[in-house]
């Protein structure tokens, strides 16, 4: 008997499915999670319900915004997976129509965390600044009701922007970038919902707390991205959004470092086997004043007088750096200090900031290049030099740039440098009206190009990232986690805005950096919190004129000195005790391999402060007994004493189970 088409096509579809791995289904589950369709996606982990009926949209070239709602039925197929992440299922579901590009959802699903993206086609070519994967119209009240804190994330760490913890639903509109976590701070259950991509996009998580709506996508633009145009449009025959994570945690921290690490998988921060750094940078008190007498003699005043008394990293070096105004050196000067620095047992250190022109002279001939000026690398919008932070950007692609990298790479290795800090990065990720290279279209396509550059270019020296966004991250082994900070108490509590929220950002860089330590002008306190601010932190950097102030190389001498706080500049960063806070955390805590516990509480007010030992919060066992020692001043403590912290002051405890 002959079988007619209509009957066979099914049973070949099936066939197919078959030898591939697939299955056809409107529902799949892993683990914990289960996923399905009903006028949307439904997804559940265990019994909490994340989403409801979510769907994805994307945006045309002529600003027509296209919903999968707008589709007719799609289609299914589920996959087993094992990649980079684990194993899984690959869930996808496809839209088509005859008047409409075709949309393609993807559903990594783990046992862990989902990841979700979106493809849009067309045989016609596809031109979209936005895709978004996660659209939730009708969000769970659970996620984002009474008693839930959002975390906002900030694209960068320019103009002093800090890191907060929202209260919801009291926050009517907000808008974190590349990540945030909804969380309940006393349980500190949460979700996290953040892109793992940032080769193309920049992208954000956008509340509606009033309307219930929620929404993760790609092609963010506005003022705290730097940008004074929209996103740049990504064209092809297909274009996809960044994959996004969402995970639910019991401690929401916990899934900030998972999202770290998924972003590490998939690019894994630049290569470094040796210790972190420790040293010192001319910026925090001479700045411009740098020359090569008095940065001679702090160097020696280090290999004198600190190094020999704990002030060294891990491999007993010193990192000792010229930062702007090094350029009125000579090149007999830029080398002489370097040597002196390898005679003190010190790594010599210099900073340049590859993506700006400070003298803002359109018709300056570029050095390195000179068949360019200035005004042909400009990054224009709608015509005009974007000025940021007082320099011009310039354009990552165009080959005058890369001309300038390796001039500036060949003088820095020549007089015999090996670490650089990068500052001012942000200049390099704006959208423009084009770039040099007609296949880039957006700022972190452009970014990314000239990162890889400086990647490849400077392969051999360390990177210290300084004013930059988080992401990508690859391209540096370090980076600063805020703004400049000094020596005041409010220096310390606004680094530490960044390091309540900002923490897990030594999971996509090998460590965060909380800038330079300065000493002078300032109390006891706060020089003893401004250092403990640095070294539960990251780098441990300082900036004092060691060669002319008599106070700062006094306070130098007494507080750079104690081997205890010095021994905590590892590398990882402490963690916030609790996340329920509109500006910083005042107790950070990190445990070590060997369980035991570290304990930075802070003051930031007038006004001394009771603190007592929450052995709850803290993890520590009620049937164990402790040994509490306070680092600053070597005592003992109770660990049920009522203790006091001054104000404008800190106390470092080390708890050791007997």
């Amino acid at each position: 008997m002959e079988m007619k088409a209509q009957h066979f096509l099914p049973l070949l579809v099936s066939l197919c499915l078959l030898m591939t791995g697939c299955s056809e289904t409107k529902d799949v589950t892993q683990g914990k999670w289960s996923l399905s369709y009903h006028h949307g996606v439904n997804i559940l982990r265990g019994q909490e319900r994340i989403a409801t009926n979510m769907t994805a949209e994307y945006r045309l070239e002529d600003e027509t915004v296209i919903s999968t709602q707008a589709y007719k039925k799609p289609t299914f197929t589920v996959k087993r997976i094992a990649d980079q992440f684990g194993k899984g299922k690959l869930w996808t579901i496809t839209y088509t129509s005859q008047l409409l590009p075709t949309l393609t959802q993807h559903f990594y699903v783990y046992d862990d965390f989902i990841l979700t993206d979106v493809s849009v086609s067309s045989e016609k070519g596809i031109r979209s600044n936005y895709i978004a994967p996660i659209v939730m119209d009708h969000a769970e009240a659970s996620l984002i009701g009474k008693d839930q804190r959002a975390l906002f994330v900030p694209f960068d760490n320019d103009a002093w922007v800090r890191f907060s913890s929202r209260q919801l639903p009291d926050t009517a509109k907000f808008r974190s970038y590349e990540v945030t976590a909804l969380y309940n701070p006393q349980s500190r259950h949460g979700l996290v919902i953040g892109a793992i991509d940032h080769d193309v996009w920049k992208n954000a998580v956008d509340l509606n707390c009033s309307a219930l709506q929620l929404r993760a996508y790609s092609g963010v633009a506005d003022h705290l991205t730097r940008d004074k145009l929209s996103h740049g449009c990504v064209a092809g025959l297909q274009v996809t959004s960044a994959r996004m994570m969402i995970g639910i945690y019991d401690d929401w921290r916990q899934g900030m470092e998972r999202f770290a690490q998924a972003n590490a998988i998939v690019t894994p921060p630049r290569h470094w086997t040796q210790a972190m750094p420790v040293g010192w940078n001319s910026w925090g008190a001479l700045a411009f004043k740098v020359n090569h007498d008095n940065s001679t003699r702090i160097s020696d005043f280090f290999a004198q007088e600190l190094q020999p008394r704990s002030f060294v990293n891990a491999e007993g070096l010193l990192y000792t750096g010229l930062d702007s105004g090094w350029n009125n050196f000579s090149e007999e000067e830029l080398m002489d200090f370097a040597n002196r620095c390898v005679q003190n047992h010190q790594v010599p250190c210099i900073y340049w900031t590859p993506f700006t022109d400070w003298g803002k002279n359109p018709e300056r001939e570029v050095p390195g290049a000179e068949s360019f000026k200035y005004k042909d690398l400009y990054l224009y919008a709608n015509g005009e030099p974007q000025d940021l932070d007082g320099a011009y950007a310039i354009d990552p692609t165009h080959p005058a740039v890369k001309a300038m990298m390796e001039q500036t790479h060949d003088l820095f290795r020549r007089c015999g440098y090996k670490y650089v800090k990068m500052d001012f990065m942000t200049h390099g990720r704006m959208e423009a009206d084009a770039w040099y290279r007609s296949d880039i279209t957006t700022g972190t396509q452009a970014y990314n190009y000239g990162m890889h550059l400086l990647d490849s270019i400077f392969s051999d020296m360390y990177l210290n990232l300084s004013i930059s966004p988080i992401f990508p991250s690859q391209y540096a082994q370090s980076r600063r986690i805020a703004c400049d900070a000094w020596n005041k108490i409010k220096d310390t509590e606004y680094t530490m805005n960044a390091l309540s929220y900002g923490w897990w950002i030594d999971g996509v860089y090998q460590y965060n950096d909380a800038d330079h330590v300065v000493l002078r002008d300032a109390t006891d306190g706060e020089n003893r919190a401004r250092i403990t601010s640095s070294v539960i932190t990251g780098l441990y950097i300082t900036g004092d004129d060691f060669a002319a102030d008599s106070m700062a190389i006094a306070r130098a001498q007494l507080y750079l000195t104690n081997p205890d706080i010095n021994g905590l500049a590892t590398g990882r960063s402490f963690r916030p005790l609790l996340g329920d806070n509109e500006q910083s955390e005042h107790v950070f805590l990190r445990t070590e391999p060997d369980g035991t516990i570290h304990l930075a509480v802070f003051n930031y007010t007038d006004q001394p402060m009771a603190f007592h030992f929450d052995k709850h919060l803290i993890l520590l066992d009620e049937g164990k007994t402790y040994e509490v020692k306070e680092l600053w001043s070597h005592k003992n403590v109770g660990i049920d004493d009522a203790i006091s912290i001054p104000g404008k002051d800190v106390k470092v405890f080390r708890i050791k189970a007997l």
